[in-house]
């Protein structure tokens, strides 16, 4: 950990004294610049005023210098705010390690309560995917989402991802620019799906011969016959092509105002996706198939989306009232315009939808690199395809401070298929469950888990842990818990994936002798089903079931102790029944017996 922030911490000074650096330049070119503008504008009055042939070059050359310092301004300022956003990655890195929140999304949009992912904080405030996400892309925030909320299965697929993000995770400059140059231009939800449809529309002129021909004889005929205008003043000539031209616009004016609305202001857009595309185009892939694969596919795509983002910003120059007047005019321009997108489309349309979804798995996979980076002590998980077991070493829960982390080691699904947990409130059952579940998505996402060694079976996670009722719905709380526990077994029925099911405390709502009665029979109804059951509970007598079903209820705990008046908790899983009981004394010490 201490490295790790002295990398930050190197990094901050590093780019913030560049930025120093950068201030003195950028204030001298606009204090040029300015000048270079007066002395082009006292230039043209001279010329005009006295028709010397010094002042029209000089001119000339001030205008020639002000078109330079106007480029390198340009540059300057990018190079400004890459800087600026490089500052401010390598300080939200620093506050991420001393537990101060993330300044990227939390995935609030993503928040699901009822779903397992709302059980395990998958999303929201203080949740996995805040700290984890890194993206700056629509398609980066879904991929990364989607990973996290029905994690890998695959045992090939787990072990490439971890792959591709071990060997990303040591090329940390590079991972940092991909991150930097999304921020430059961040996307909104949706920005890039209007080009998907316009990929799925018909060409409109491209192929016509007729408007092939004439976008290039129009042009040559106007550059000639406007030379002459200006050398003689008679524009007669000049006539008849503008009113060709438009003639020729005006009937293909309203298919062009709706390619406008799909294509117009995507520029930015476009240039985030090729700016991320270019430099993971330099990745070191090492061994990874994944990586390999990634980079081969931002290799092909950068230029072209590239070249599309410059495509999409000339189109909207025709809103420019000089363009759309003469430019049209003379040389058709929205019809040059339209052929060369559609020209694009007939090359590219094939692989665009993969070039974008490539930027959202470089996001993803950078995002998990950068998680693998900050925790060098957290490991790589090994997969178990033989039975359906978990076992961990040192197992704690990553959204605990490392300070208030208790780990625990355990071992689950050889001697059993279901674990039975018992403890005293606040004994730290619900967090073990949760503390299960969050590595194991980790571990399927091919991410460092939280633990000294973790082995696993990929399975799917579901379960029953955060349980609220729903006014809207006219649920009461006992009867959203049955139905989450109906989703459970229908999930089964239907699966031939293994499970991983996660249960905490059920049947609160109805007498105890109803609530032993339900759950033990549910517990017999979760052990004939595919599946490794965590079952949470303070009802003692489902202990019982161990010596009922040998070989697959095993029974553990958390246990708590009253020691000089005080009631303290090691928070550390034991194999047995808890025995200690702790509602009678807290109700005295807080004097309500």
């Amino acid at each position: 950990m201490a490295s790790t922030l002295a990398f930050y911490e190197e990094k901050v000074q590093h780019y913030t004294n560049a930025l120093e650096r950068l201030k003195p330049s950028v204030t001298a070119v606009a204090a040029l610049r300015m000048a270079c503008f007066a002395g082009f504008a006292w230039g043209v009055y001279k010329w005009i005023s006295v028709h010397n042939s010094a002042w029209m070059i000089a001119t000339v050359l001030l205008a020639i210098g002000f078109a330079v310092l106007v480029r390198i301004a340009w540059r300057l300022n990018d190079r400004k705010a890459l800087l600026e956003k490089l500052v401010f990655i390598n300080t939200n890195e620093l506050n991420v390690l001393q537990n101060k929140p993330n300044q990227f999304g939390d995935g609030n949009s993503f928040l699901s309560y009822g779903s397992i992912a709302g059980d395990l904080d998958v999303f929201g405030p203080g949740s996995l995917y805040l700290l984890l996400n890194r993206t700056t892309t629509w398609h980066g925030t879904q991929l990364l989402a989607r990973q996290l909320a029905d994690p890998l299965l695959d045992a090939a697929a787990i072990t490439s991802q971890q792959q591709a993000v071990q060997t990303l995770s040591t090329q940390r400059e590079l991972g940092q620019l991909l991150t930097a140059h999304g921020l430059l231009n961040e996307e909104k939800e949706g920005n890039l799906n209007d080009i998907g449809s316009w990929l799925q529309q018909p060409h409109i002129i491209y192929g016509n011969r007729f408007i092939k021909v004439l976008r290039f004889l129009t042009p040559l005929y106007s550059t000639v016959f406007l030379i002459g205008w200006l050398y003689t003043g008679n524009y007669a000539f000049l006539i008849p092509i503008v009113f060709i031209n438009w003639s020729i616009i005006g009937t293909y004016a309203k298919r062009i105002q709706q390619q406008h609305t799909l294509l117009g202001k995507k520029e930015a857009i476009l240039n985030q996706y090729a700016t991320i595309l270019s430099h993971f185009a330099k990745v070191e892939t090492g061994s990874s198939v994944l990586l390999k694969k990634e980079k081969t596919q931002a290799v092909e795509a950068h230029q072209s989306v590239k070249k599309l983002s410059r495509l999409s910003a000339m189109f909207d120059q025709r809103l420019n009232l000089f363009v759309n007047i003469v430019l049209n005019s003379f040389f058709m321009y929205d019809i040059q315009c339209l052929w060369a997108l559609e020209d694009w489309k007939h090359q590219h349309k094939d692989g665009f939808n993969e070039w974008i979804h490539s930027v959202g798995m470089i996001e993803c996979l950078n995002s998990l690199a950068t998680f693998a980076f900050n925790n060098p002590d957290y490991k790589y998980a090994t997969i178990n395809t033989e039975t359906l077991a978990l076992s961990a070493t040192q197992l704690a829960h990553p959204l605990i401070p490392a300070e208030g982390r208790v780990a625990n080691d355990c071992s689950f699904g050889v001697q059993e298929k279901l674990v039975l947990v018992t403890g005293s409130n606040m004994s730290g059952k619900t967090t073990f469950l949760r503390t299960l579940g969050i590595n194991l998505i980790l571990a399927q996402c091919g991410a460092p888990v939280c633990a000294a060694s973790f082995a696993f079976t990929p399975m799917v996670i579901r379960g029953s842990i955060r349980v609220s009722d729903s006014l809207q719905e006219h649920t009461s709380y006992f009867m959203a818990e049955l139905k989450r526990l109906q989703q459970i077994i229908h999930f089964l029925q239907q699966q031939t994936v293994p499970v991983l099911i996660l249960i905490d405390e059920i049947l609160r709502g109805t007498n105890s002798e109803d609530k032993t009665h339900g759950s033990e029979q549910f517990i017999k109804k979760l052990v004939r089903y595919r599946c490794l059951t965590l079952f949470a509970t303070h009802d003692l007598a489902l202990s019982r079931l161990e010596d009922e079903l040998p070989g697959q209820v095993s029974n553990y705990c958390f246990e708590s102790t009253i020691r000089n008046g005080e009631l303290l908790f090691d928070y550390t899983l034991q194999r047995g029944v808890a025995k200690n009981k702790n509602a009678s004394f807290l109700m005295e010490k807080m004097e309500i017996i």
